[in-house]
């Protein structure tokens, strides 16, 4: 091959080449780029929230095209995730009935639980063009047990048989539930409870006090991973103490004109978990050790979802 040839040649091999780099550079931004777009999740810095994420994400990419991109412990919780939806850097996230009341909304007061959710939605959908999606079906909001035994012995089921056998028994809860506008005083005076003691504990301790015999009676949130493995017995707030904190679903409209078969999936979750559920789910990341991706899968596999 002469010079010339060889050179013709040469400058084809580089055109061939060139092209080559353009076609599969090409094809790596369409395999990149998710076909059916992506949606941006959101969750809070707790367990529950970080297992509630990820059944969002497997019912999501289960059911749709859509990719999902998941951010999670945003610190802060809504006070920062709230914002970032607005602004558009999240789609969507697991959101409180009572934590949007009080403090998105800034409401007053605390309703039934049918009239607030009704205030809710059409709260967040005028101010902020954000809308609620389904309710999982689990309230985790403050609570109080007592000891099986103690529970047994003196046939306690509400705060109010709690209150009439006070006097015989310890209170264990930790500082911030005795410094709180809606902890212990409060609690105290509308149920009219009169503990024998009470005593500060630290919240990692709590359970092991409990269950040692070292308290009777302690405050809790209702979906605590420890109640899931605890000899104790949740009794009921009868005259309804607590605000109620049902997690549902927060999203931006825009989103779901934008994806509107997002709807559907999101309601998927509508109802499917109890208090004792999310309880055991928290136990299994928490003290077994589980890996929240694999319990999430578990459980909607379970409910037939998967």
């Amino acid at each position: 091959m002469n010079n010339k040839s060889m050179k013709k040649y040469t400058a084809l091999i580089l055109v061939m080449a060139m092209l080559g780099v353009l076609f599969l550079a090409g094809c790596g931004t369409g395999g990149n780029e998710p076909e059916g777009g992506v949606v941006k999740i959101a969750t809070k810095p707790m367990t529950e929230q970080f297992i509630l994420g990820e059944m969002l994400k497997l019912l999501i990419e289960e059911n749709t095209d859509l990719t999902v991109e998941m951010t999670k412990g945003v610190g802060g919780g809504t006070s920062n995730i709230h914002p970032a939806l607005l602004a558009g850097e999240f789609d969507l996230y697991p959101e409180y009935t009572g934590t949007g009341w009080s403090f998105v909304l800034k409401k007053e007061g605390i309703p039934d639980d049918e009239t607030l959710y009704a205030g809710l939605t059409a709260g967040y959908k005028e101010e902020y063009d954000l809308e609620w999606v389904g309710l999982y079906g689990f309230n985790n909001t403050y609570g109080l047990v007592a000891r099986k035994d103690i529970a047994d012995q003196y046939n306690l089921k509400t705060y109010s048989d709690l209150a009439t056998v006070s006097g015989e028994l310890t209170f264990g809860a930790e500082y911030d539930f005795y410094e709180r506008e809606d902890g212990f005083d409060a609690l105290a005076a509308a149920y009219g409870l009169n503990f024998k003691k009470v005593t500060d504990l630290d919240i990692g301790l709590k359970y092991n006090a409990i269950n040692s015999g070292e308290i009777d009676v302690m405050n809790i949130f209702t979906t605590d991973g420890q109640l899931a493995v605890s000899n104790v017995v949740v009794l009921e707030d009868d005259k309804n103490f607590y605000q109620t904190y049902y997690c549902g679903t927060v999203v931006r409209s825009d989103t779901l004109e934008k994806y509107p078969e997002l709807r559907d999936v999101l309601m998927i979750m509508d109802g499917i978990l109890t208090d004792a559920e999310m309880a055991s789910l928290n136990n299994e990341v928490e003290a077994v050790g589980a890996d929240e991706k694999d319990v999430a899968r578990q459980f909607l596999m379970g409910k037939g979802l998967l």
